[in-house]
């Protein structure tokens, strides 16, 4: 699938695959900053990307940074969209961490997504699961 991606900022670094195969293409930060214990924090990435109706792009943690306490909040990114990429990352962790310009800090997947209109109904029919939510198929 190609996918048009225009550069907004000269000093944008694109994303990249580094795997044949990879589905995640890594996104990059173009800033220095700390993100204290607790904190959110935009990272914008410089492109905006076209790609056709019925995919959508989506922003999910890398595990590098995971592992330091830190994911990736919102981040889906509709067909239409021709703003510019951004990751809104939290600090879960105790400690503050620090972003360079250049690393890693989310990567981006394009998946295919059913384009749903909703029917509204007095009733659903019955399934298996019923009305069980958290914790309804117990601990074993």
């Amino acid at each position: 699938m190609k996918i048009k991606i225009k550069k907004l900022k000269e000093n944008a670094k694109l994303p990249k695959s580094h795997h044949p195969g990879d589905v995640g293409m890594d996104l990059y930060s173009m800033e220095e900053y700390t993100i204290k214990p607790g904190e959110r924090h935009y990272f914008y990435h410089g492109f905006a990307l076209e790609f056709p109706e019925g995919y959508a792009g989506i922003i999910k943690d890398k595990s590098s940074i995971s592992k330091a306490g830190l994911h990736t909040m919102g981040g889906v990114f509709d067909a239409g969209f021709r703003g510019e990429y951004n990751t809104l990352l939290v600090n879960h962790s105790n400690e503050p961490y620090t972003v360079e310009v250049g690393d890693k800090v989310s990567q981006l997947v394009i998946f295919p997504v059913a384009l749903a209109e909703l029917e509204e109904v007095e009733e659903l029919s019955e399934s298996s699961r019923g009305m069980g939510g958290f914790g309804s198929t117990g601990r074993k």
